[in-house]
């Protein structure tokens, strides 16, 4: 029995690229991950985000896995427009990105997210870092969610 499964836990991909998202998708399922929705790009994520906030807690993710290649500074952006609200709700924000620096993980986590992750063109790294993302989901989970 998986208890994320049971309470409803799921993760949020935002992601404006359909085959690296169904690539996402798997590797996080395949490392113990609850339920992945694919939230699409920013636009479609951003009606996603706010139907998640106008409608019931149980549509609101556990963590938003933000991985956006329209534009080098598209991941920041997205976050620093949700930060405020996933804070406040203790929704975890991860940013995936492509050969991140320290200038580029300082400004990611300024913009609000929690941990930063390599987008790996290699499977086998691609894999491991997919498992670091369900890692941290599971290291940040409050030991009191269950029935919350």
């Amino acid at each position: 029995m998986n208890t994320a499964l049971d309470n409803g836990a799921f993760l949020a991909l935002v992601d404006d690229d359909s085959h690296s998202a169904q690539l996402m998708m798997r590797m996080l399922t395949a490392h113990g991950a609850p339920r992945v929705e694919l939230w699409g790009g920013a636009e479609s994520s951003s009606i996603q985000f706010s139907q998640a906030f106008d409608g019931q807690r149980s549509r609101r993710p556990s963590m938003l896995i933000v991985d956006l290649k329209q534009r080098s500074s598209a991941t920041g952006d997205f976050i620093s427009v949700i930060r405020d609200r996933c804070r406040a709700a203790g929704i975890l924000i991860a940013a995936v990105v492509p050969s991140p620096d320290r200038a580029s993980i300082d400004r990611l986590h300024e913009a609000g997210a929690a941990g930063v992750f390599e987008r790996h063109p290699e499977l086998a790294a691609y894999r491991q870092e997919a498992a670091g993302i369900v890692s941290f989901w599971v290291r940040n989970q409050r030991l009191n969610a269950v029935g919350a």
